[in-house]
């Protein structure tokens, strides 16, 4: 069975999910539980696979047993098994609360997300490109349908323009993934990785172009200015729960830059280890500008936790323009910690607008709340985690991002991120004065807090003190991972022992 544990992830929410949707028309109490069954194991699985991957030991599943590079595999490094794990806390969370009742807005949900899992999971685990490629479409998707999961003209709406930006987003992919194999003969990452280093000159400008593509296509996955414009209004629209594992989406596209210009264009790819592009740290930085200023501009709570998302991009995608280590190393450590905060504020907004009546989510004057008191303890800690404010964990992440820089970037980053964590501050405290303070128009609004939806929100806001807690060994799994991602070798010689045994003879 250990054998098979990286593929697991995989092959555990395929199987739910073809049940699930196989029984779509049943009751509502066997798919909550079969979804949450299969979610919880999940956890289980990963909190394995990180426990096996700190070793810091490369491991590969080779499907078919077709060993590579001629066949599928699956690989498990550190950060690959900490992104896994990052989903499925994430998703325990999402479906818990969708369990609440928004679950019963349509009869497919509990299927959809966990092929969306099974998308997500099949992302940060195969070793080759083209594979790449098929779970980036698995993953949307399921999330284009779960994004108009209950209808609703706001939901096709911003639906519309999301599966038309990614559908374009996919063609270059896939034409990407053409130009590389006709340039390199391989899909694997291992091995074309191996094979750069000896590439013919002639074939250097057909795998720059490949790569450049890739990076626009990774762009556009993780919302960096300027194709962040289809973000705000789809996680906005979309039902709570999804919007919340679409926390995670955007850490496909950081995911995706992290793997393929360590592994496939690093150092090792001579020339072309300059795909690495110095426009990625400007474009960060104003992805970091337009989402605070999205942020200040908000006017409802679901679009202002979309534009914190991007404010998370943009410092993430920072922490990779800066190009060294200890850099990757600080954003290893503020990407859990973004995401299921992130994740949580979107749970706790339904929850808010559920309560105040025809005003919703809306930033203005509405009834009082049932759980005023409650829900803003909540409100409280999410808002104080994700501005930044110490001594919660977004504090860190943003501390070790700003001593990771250098002297120069110092001139750019500290007074960005600083404003940054300033605007987040002010329009949270301006929507929290509202909901909590100045809404006392009419009658208190709603019923009891479901215990499910509060179990979901307090699971992904518990992260922020937690991770607190845990700082220390979640900083060093960090600076292990990021070490392990520069240097490459170790990734080549775990896949391809044999090519590279007999490069060194």
């Amino acid at each position: 069975m250990i054998q098979h544990l990286i593929v697991l992830p995989i092959v555990l929410p395929l199987v739910a999910g073809i049940i699930l949707l196989r029984g779509r028309g049943g009751a509502t109490r066997p798919k909550r539980i079969i979804g949450v069954t299969a979610t919880v194991l999940l956890v289980a699985i990963s909190i394995a696979l990180v426990a096996q991957a700190a070793s810091g030991e490369v491991t590969y599943y080779a499907l078919g047993d077709w060993q590579p590079p001629f066949g599928i595999v699956m690989v498990l490094d550190r950060l690959s098994a900490l992104m896994v794990l990052l989903t499925s806390l994430l998703a325990l969370g999402c479906v818990v609360f969708a369990c609440g009742g928004d679950d019963e807005q349509g009869s497919n949900f509990h299927g959809l997300f966990q092929w969306q899992l099974m998308g997500i999971n099949g992302a940060f685990l195969t070793g080759d490109l083209f594979n790449l490629f098929v779970f980036f479409e698995v993953l949307l998707l399921a999330s284009y349908a779960l994004l108009m999961h209950g209808g609703g003209k706001a939901r096709i709406q911003a639906g519309l323009h999301y599966v038309v930006l990614n559908l374009a987003g996919s063609a270059l992919f896939l034409i990407a993934v053409g130009v590389l194999y006709g340039a390199t003969g391989t899909l694997n990452m291992a091995d074309m990785a191996q094979r750069l280093a000896s590439l013919p000159a002639e074939r250097a400008g057909l795998v720059s172009a490949g790569g450049l593509m890739l990076l626009v296509v990774f762009g556009l996955k993780a919302a960096i200015l300027p194709l962040y414009f289809w973000l705000p209004k789809a996680y906005a629209a979309a039902p709570a729960p999804v919007a919340a594992l679409f926390a995670i989406m955007t850490k496909v596209g950081i995911y995706a830059i992290l793997r393929v210009y360590h592994l496939v264009f690093g150092d090792q790819a001579g020339a072309l280890a300059a795909l690495d592009q110095p426009w990625v740290w400007w474009l960060a930085l104003g992805t970091l500008v337009m989402a605070t200023l999205g942020v200040l501009s908000a006017r409802d709570l679901r679009l202002l936790v979309a534009y914190l998302v991007l404010i998370s991009v943009g410092t993430l995608l920072a922490g990779i323009g800066m190009r060294s280590e200890a850099a990757t190393a600080a954003l290893l450590f503020y990407l859990p910690h973004t995401t299921l905060v992130t994740g949580g504020l979107f749970l706790l907004a339904e929850l808010i607008g559920k309560q105040r009546g025809k005003a919703g989510t809306r930033i203005v004057k509405g009834r009082p709340l049932y759980n005023a008191s409650l829900l803003g303890v909540l409100f409280l800690l999410g808002g104080a985690a994700v501005a930044g404010l110490p001594p919660l964990s977004g504090a860190i992440g943003k501390a070790l991002l700003m001593q990771a820089a250098s002297a120069e970037q110092q001139l750019w980053l500290w007074p960005l991120l600083l404003l940054a964590g300033l605007g987040s501050l002010v329009a949270l405290s301006r929507a929290g004065s509202t909901f909590f303070w100045r809404s006392h128009e009419g009658e208190p609004s709603g019923q009891p807090l479901a215990k499910r939806q509060l179990f979901g929100v307090t699971w992904l806001l518990a992260a922020a003190p937690l991770l607190v807690v845990l700082a220390g060994p979640v900083s060093d799994y960090a600076q292990a991972t990021a070490e392990q991602l520069g240097e490459p070798a170790v990734h080549i010689r775990a896949l391809l022992p044999e090519t590279t045994d007999g490069d060194e003879a």
